[in-house]
């Protein structure tokens, strides 16, 4: 049985005084899913020794490399030491604003888990992608070129993000993210075995928020959601969670 996951991403988001929303998602967390949230690299350390029982602390990024002249960039042992368990790799604002190539995504994969970290990996298509309707051939070559063998049900997550949805208040259909989220399912078992392929948890993400959260979660093989902008307060991330506990139920 996959647990349930809802992962919240604050992005270029939060100073210390935000720290205290962690607490604030102490009742939700007795749930049957996993609450895991990812704050800018400033406030891993502290909220890993602020965060309250059962909230798991992740990275938005790591570099490919354990160590070296790379300035301003973080690799995934440092997010380790800093108690980190989770990292995203693969955001669209990381391939659309640095230039990510699937190549450099699965490198940085292959050191997160070096590192011991669980991945949280994104993949989506651009509004053009699906107007054209290229979007399972976008999503089939990404998980192709960023994952790398050696996946489990332990070091991966997939999360479906579509670019055009992300902070924009526009949502797929429920059919729409059923045939995606089917597709990689599909993917996943037919690349690394049913086992493993059906082990592995796949989320939605794009402009979920408290009114929509328990109608996408109803949809086949979505395991939960990457939530951006409703995870930067308890207010809005822990209706959201808690429609996540009652579908696990």
């Amino acid at each position: 049985m996959r647990r349930k996951l809802a992962a919240g991403n604050w992005k270029m988001n939060g100073l210390r005084a935000a720290l205290s929303e962690l607490e604030a998602l102490a009742p939700t967390l007795a749930g049957e899913a996993e609450v895991l949230i990812c704050p800018p690299a400033t406030l891993i350390s502290a909220a890993c020794e602020t965060a309250p029982d059962g909230l798991a602390i992740g990275g938005q990024d790591c570099h490919p490399k354990d160590s070296g002249a790379h300035t301003g960039d973080i690799s995934a042992e440092m997010l380790k030491d800093a108690g980190a368990s989770h990292v995203i790799l693969g955001h669209s604002e990381r391939r659309d604003d640095h230039g990510e190539s699937d190549a450099d995504v699965r490198a940085k994969c292959a050191a997160a888990w070096a590192a011991g970290l669980t991945v949280v990996l994104c993949c989506g298509e651009s509004l053009t992608q699906r107007e054209a309707q290229d979007t399972l051939d976008i999503i089939g070559g990404q998980l192709a070129g960023s994952v790398p063998d050696g996946a489990t049900g332990h070091n991966l997550v997939i999360a479906y993000e579509p670019i055009w949805a992300i902070g924009t208040g526009l949502i797929p259909t429920l059919d729409q993210i059923g045939e995606v989220h089917d597709f990689i399912r599909m993917r996943l078992e037919r690349r690394f075995g049913a086992g493993v392929g059906r082990s592995v948890r796949i989320l939605y993400g794009g402009s979920v928020k408290p009114g929509n959260a328990a109608e996408i979660f109803g949809v086949s093989n979505v395991d939960g959601a990457l939530v951006g902008g409703a995870s930067l307060t308890a207010a809005d991330f822990r209706p959201i969670v808690e429609a996540l506990n009652a579908s696990a139920r």
